[in-house]
This record gives structure tokens, sequence and C-alpha cells, in this order.
């Protein structure tokens, strides 16, 4: 059984070996910083944060890597799935670099106060690529809606469409990032949780969709267990955009916040469910 699930996950991750590295590299890089940061510390002056350089490789390891499961399901063209992939890829390596090496240099890679025009240039280029990956997550989003019936894996595909809409969501907040220039809005704010737990909706929504679809429950229980979980998501995605776009931190309790816990605990019943529901195959 578990080998069963192996095997399909292999196949699908061998159709975009090229995403596939990219992504094990966020892990190579995360764990380089992890060891300098046990022997070395945290800070690099005058601005470097070796913590960011962690969890920027290991978020874009594990983004890459989904990108890489969902592309060969959306129907693309060779020529336009080589356009998107290629996209990814060289965004994703100048990404790479310019976090790294700017932090092990003692600069902020986005918006560096002490560095030169030439820092000042490498994070503006950095903006600029940025946006390149919200262009390629519209253009898949887009692609996945278009998508008519019947489809050939309509669980999955669907999941995929949720999580695209989720990421959509936390680009938006990307975006509000560039133009604060900073993560933090109001007295609590932090735009930054919004923007990681949307972009985790390719791992939180996919990996039920995809138990779901190798269940052994009816189509009509998998499409309501999906539904249910990936609307729950998405609404607990809302709800921590509004309670962070009023400058409120989402530790503090109020309709929101208590809104977002009741839709993510939706959704945790459902995740368990889709787990519970292969086990039992």
């Amino acid at each position: 059984m578990l080998n069963e699930l192996m095997t399909s996950a292999v196949s699908i991750f061998k159709r975009e070996k090229g995403l596939v590295m990219l992504g094990l590299l966020g892990f190579v890089i995360a764990g380089c910083a992890a060891v300098f940061m046990f022997f070395k510390g945290v800070v690099v002056l005058p601005e470097g944060d070796i913590k960011n350089v962690f969890s920027f490789a290991a978020a874009l390891g594990i983004f890459l890597l989904s990108i890489a499961a969902i592309l060969p399901f959306a129907g693309f063209t060779a020529r336009r799935r080589k356009v998107i992939r290629r996209l990814f890829i060289a965004a994703a390596s100048y990404s790479y670099v310019i976090e790294t090496l700017q932090n092990f240099r003692g600069f902020n890679p986005r918006f560096s106060k002490v560095g030169g025009p030439v820092v000042t240039l490498a994070g503006a280029l950095f903006g600029v690529v940025s946006l390149s990956f919200v262009v390629s997550g519209i253009l898949l989003t887009i692609q996945f809606l278009r998508m008519k019936a019947p489809l050939s894996r309509p669980v999955l595909i669907n999941g995929i469409r949720y999580a695209l809409l989720s990421v959509f969501i936390a680009n938006l907040a990307g975006l509000i990032m560039m133009s604060l220039q900073g993560r933090f809005i109001g007295a609590g704010g932090n735009y930054i949780v919004l923007h990681g737990i949307g972009l985790h909706s390719l791992q939180t929504l996919l990996l039920p969709a995809w138990l779901l679809e190798h269940s052994n429950l009816g189509s009509g229980k998998q499409r309501l267990l999906l539904h249910t979980g990936s609307i729950a998501w998405l609404m607990t995605i809302l709800c921590i955009a509004v309670q962070t776009s009023l400058g409120r931190s989402m530790l503090e309790v109020s309709l929101f916040s208590i809104l977002a816990l009741l839709c993510l605990l939706v959704w945790l019943f459902t995740a368990i469910s889709a787990l519970m529901s292969r086990v039992s195959v």
C-alpha cells in the first residue's frame, strides 16, 4: 500500500526533474545555513540574518517540489509548459543566490539601508523576479480553472484549483510587503504569516486531495471532503488576510482570529479523514 503511494509520487516528480533538483537544492542551502547558525550564530553584521536564509531556502524548495508535482496536470502544450518551467527555474535560481549571498555578506537582500548602489540594484531586481513568481502562478491558476469536465482526475484537479487560489492570495500579500518595504502593518499585523500559510496551500490541500483520490471512499464522499476542507482552508486564509490588514496579530483574540481557528479545525478534520480513509484501504 505504501509502495503504491510512493510509486505514484515518484512517477509524478520524474516528469519535472529540473524543478525537483532545484527544489532539493533549497534543502541543501537550508541545511548549510543551519550548520552556520549552530557554529557562528544568526546575525551577520550589519544587516544579515541567516534565519532568513534557512526559512527562505526551505520554503522555496518545498514550493518548487509542489509546482513540479502539479505542472504535468495543467494540460499545457509542450512549448507553454517549457516556458512556465523556465520562468520558475530562472526566478528560483536568482532568488536562491541573492537571498543567500547578500545575507552572508551582511546585507538585507531586499531593502538594504546600508548597501551601496549594487546592493540596492540587486534588491530591486529581486522584486522584479518575485513578480515573475506571481505571473507564473496566475498563468497556472487560469489554466487549471479553464479545464472543462470531464476531468481525468477530478479530485486532484479540484484540489489544485483551491490551492492555487490560496497561493494567489499569498502572492497578493507578497506584493503588499513589497509596497510597504517590510512585512509589518499597524500594531501587530504581519503579512509574512499570510504569505507563508497561503503558499503552503500547495501541500495542505494537495496531499488530502491525492489521498482521497487513492481512497476507497465513494466519489460523492470524496468530493464532499475535498470541497469542505478546501473551502475551510480558503476561509482561514481570508480571515487571516482581514485580521492582518486591520493591523492586528493573529494571536490577538477577535472575530476573525476565532473564525480562522474554527475553519482551520474543519480543514484538519477533513485532512485526517482523508488520511484515515487511505490507511483503511
